[in-house]
């Protein structure tokens, strides 16, 4: 009995440390969107694409600064009378200063645009992180299904192994059946309760696996209920591909991302442009010397008080090609993306094709295998009369029970199979 090969994940549950309750898939998914770290991630880059905003907005805003130095000079120097002296001096000055971008190149207002274009880009690759965990909860919850009903099998497969090896215990107390019979019933039965063990470890990994992506560690008494097995009938690939196209948040999010990329060429171009600032200040500045009776104070700073007001301008002639090397960084960035966004259409392309024929194969293989199952248990039904009557031997009856387990195995297997790509269909199908 082989795993079901599904791509994805996660189911829930929530644990109380009283209690275990069992989770519906809609549940599991409510659960999963609000306690994920994949979301908590992206929703986490999404603020962080906010505040680039925000300081691409700031960059229109002026700058003001303030300034207070005092420095203190020991030595000798030149006097009044063009002699020297040893004196201290002291020098206090403050200042303010200003300044406003008039015009920068366009990189301010081409800087704002490729933030908001990053910002889409992130809120879009929020919705796709959100879209990957109601997939992969899709997933693992059937998978917990699935593996479930396995186990049943199994535990079928053993209750009838029990049961032969009582049959033939009474059969070799008739002298009916040698003794080596029961042996090899009795092995049978311990292949059985193996098959039990695997199975049971199969279900228990697929409900970690679940718990892995709701941040749970605790699965002890989890249940999950069964779903609705009556499926839609399956889309056509190339309908569901076309929407998927529209609608897909991944590929949303890389087209944006292309977007983003030609903003930042935009922004790099700009370093080839002029730039220019209005500059405005204002300060003053207290001096004395040692030995000597200077102003005071006040009228020091009344007197050397000064105001400036100017603009200048920037204008780029050689900066080592650093523009150049920007604008070229940025291309490689924007061809990045493109072939990202091809990769992703064509590997969409891929597993919504790939989804399809496995729907309309585990669909015939379904309905064929009710037919198997149906004829598998009359054949053990019947094995079992004549065994009964010694009109088969034990090899003959365990076949025919090996059979119908297969059956029965096939049958789950292709129900799961059929269930979940024809919601992987649904999923992509959205419009």
């Amino acid at each position: 009995m082989k795993r079901l090969s599904l791509p994805l994940l996660l189911c829930s549950m929530a644990i109380s440390s009283a209690s275990a309750e069992t989770w519906s898939l809609d549940s599991c998914i409510s659960y999963a969107l609000e306690h994920n770290l994949r979301i908590k991630s992206a929703e986490i880059e999404r603020i962080q694409g906010e505040y680039s905003v925000t300081e691409a907005k700031d960059a229109f805003l002026p700058t003001l600064n303030a300034s207070a130095s005092q420095n203190w000079d020991f030595g000798r120097g030149l006097t009044s009378s063009n002699t020297y002296a040893n004196r201290n001096t002291s020098m206090f000055s403050w200042g303010a200063q200003m300044s406003l971008p008039v015009f920068q190149g366009l990189r301010n207002i081409r800087q704002l645009r490729y933030s908001k274009s990053s910002l889409t880009a992130l809120e879009m690759q929020a919705e796709a992180a959100r879209d990957e965990v109601r997939l992969s909860v899709i997933t693992d919850y059937l998978q917990v299904l699935y593996n479930k009903e396995l186990l049943e099998v199994s535990r079928e497969q053993l209750r009838l192994s029990q049961v032969q090896l009582e049959r033939q215990k009474a059969l070799l107390e008739g002298g009916k059946v040698p003794e080596v019979d029961v042996i090899q019933a009795r092995s049978k039965v311990a292949q059985s309760e193996v098959q039990v063990v695997n199975s049971e470890n199969e279900y228990q990994t697929s409900l970690i696996n679940l718990a892995k992506d709701l941040e749970l560690d605790d699965i002890s008494g989890f249940e999950v209920t069964p779903i609705d097995e009556n499926s839609p009938a399956i889309a056509s690939a190339d309908e569901v591909y076309a929407n998927a196209l529209a609608n897909y948040p991944a590929l949303r999010a890389s087209r944006q991302n292309i977007k983003a990329a030609d903003d930042a060429i935009s922004v790099a171009r700009s370093g080839y442009i002029p730039r220019l600032n209005f500059n405005a200040g204002l300060g003053s500045s207290y001096y004395t010397v040692s030995g000597q009776q200077g102003e005071s104070f006040s009228a020091q700073m009344k007197d050397n008080f000064s105001k400036q007001l100017g603009f200048s301008l920037s204008v780029p002639i050689f900066d080592a090609f650093s523009t150049r090397n920007n604008v070229r960084q940025a291309k490689v960035r924007k061809l990045s993306a493109q072939i990202s966004l091809a990769q992703q259409e064509s590997e969409l392309h891929k597993s919504i094709r790939l989804a399809y024929h496995q729907a309309v194969g585990a669909e015939k293989k379904f309905e064929a295998g009710k037919i198997a199952v149906e004829a598998a248990k009359a054949s053990l039904d019947a094995m079992t009369e004549k065994y009964t009557y010694g009109k088969a031997n034990a090899t003959e009856w365990e076949q025919t029970q090996s059979d119908y387990i297969t059956a029965l195995a096939q049958q789950v297997q292709a129900k799961y199979e059929l269930i979940l790509r024809n919601r992987v269909l649904q999923f992509y199908n959205r419009k």
